[in-house]
């Protein structure tokens, strides 16, 4: 009965399909997948290597006053470009214009007192000459035209001190650059105590960032004999990208190195210098540095041939039965979004599955 039914039903599906193919509806067959695969070579190839950096005016200024008094003349604006001599704030210069006068008051009276001194001692000397003073009465006459020139250098000092003070007064820009927040307002008590503002000459934009004590070494050894002021000049020009990934335009370059090793971290500390022109670079922007380097007989693999498992990064191998074997690799990034270098694992000549290796299994036949 069991090999009635059987053979029943093999009768049936046999019908059926004869019955499909009949009516020109074909089976589903077998289908295999076509994978593009590379041979894998050494060459020479310029990578990115980026650094996190923030910038900062080549020549920033903290503006504090020089002299007590009230602030009577605020005339910049935060955000404010502005030359180098141009008036910034105004202090109240009517005691120092009093100070400049009485200065220049006390110094006419010391020429006069001079003056009267050099008669007398010209006049005595005459009269000594022919015995009619003595030499006592000389000396005292030229002791006091002394005294009375120096008092005419003491008195010219003070006016020069009084006309310093009085040009304190008006505080002007050291430097060309950019005017920062300003904590005062007009009718404040300034001293040489209070901040004022930051002027931030951003003509020239130093990017500050850190770099591995490895990099430096390398570096050094590369450049054989020459200090590290020399190895900079062969440094390549760097790039500044800014967070948004915008790129700026103008190319910076490595402009000085600290000599100690930060205990702490490891790193130096460099700068790139950018030049600013057009003022679009401000201090305390936050943004990458990105170096060219350039590296010589590596193996690079596109990023589509390596296939992440937990921890480990693999690839699928060629063998020469046109199946594929699963190796391990140890992989750097370059930097481009496309390419790996491989560090290890690999050999110059292995043939690899570079596109659909996530699709493929152990052992499985690929096509090319």
């Amino acid at each position: 009965m069991v090999k009635k039914n059987a053979l029943m039903w093999a009768v049936m599906i046999g019908t059926a399909v004869s019955g499909l193919t009949a009516c020109g509806i074909e089976m589903p067959k077998e289908t295999k997948t076509s994978y593009e695969t590379m041979t894998v070579e050494k060459k020479d190839i310029t990578v990115p290597v980026k650094f996190s950096a923030k910038l900062k005016g080549q020549t920033d200024v903290t503006v504090t006053p020089q002299i007590n008094g009230q602030l009577m003349k605020i005339a910049v604006t935060e955000g404010q470009q502005v030359k180098k001599g141009q008036v910034l704030f105004v202090i109240d210069s009517r005691n120092a214009q009093l100070e400049l006068e009485a200065a220049q008051a006390n110094l006419q009276a010391a020429q006069a007192q001079e003056n009267s001194a050099k008669l007398e001692y010209e006049s005595n000397k005459i009269l000594f000459e022919k015995n009619i003073v003595s030499r006592y009465m000389l000396d005292n006459s030229e002791n006091s035209y002394k005294q009375a020139q120096a008092s005419v250098a003491q008195a010219k000092a003070q006016v020069s001190r009084a006309k310093v003070n009085l040009g304190f007064c008006t505080i002007t820009a050291p430097v060309a650059g950019l005017i920062g927040e300003i904590p005062v307002r007009t009718g404040d008590q300034v001293s040489p105590a209070t901040h004022l503002t930051i002027l931030s000459g951003n003509t020239n934009m130093d990017a500050e960032f850190s770099v591995t004590e490895d990099v430096i070494e390398r570096a050094v050894a590369e450049g054989y004999n020459m200090n590290m002021k020399e190895i900079m000049k062969y440094f390549p020009e760097v790039t500044f990208v800014m967070k948004n990934g915008t790129e700026y335009k103008y190319k910076g370059r490595i402009s000085s190195a600290t000599g100690l090793v930060n205990a702490s971290t490891g790193t130096i500390a460099i700068k790139a210098t950018f030049p600013n022109p057009e003022g679009q670079l401000f201090s305390g922007i936050q943004g990458t540095v990105v170096m060219p380097s350039y590296q010589e007989g590596v193996m690079v693999v596109p990023q589509t041939a390596v296939v992440k498992l937990q921890d480990k990064q693999q690839v699928f191998k060629v063998k020469a039965d046109s199946t594929v074997t699963a190796i391990t690799v140890t992989t750097e990034d370059i930097g481009n979004g496309q390419d790996f270098v491989v560090t290890s694992g690999l050999n110059v000549g292995d043939k690899i599955v570079t596109v659909g290796a996530n699709n493929v299994i152990e052992g499985q036949q690929v096509l090319f």
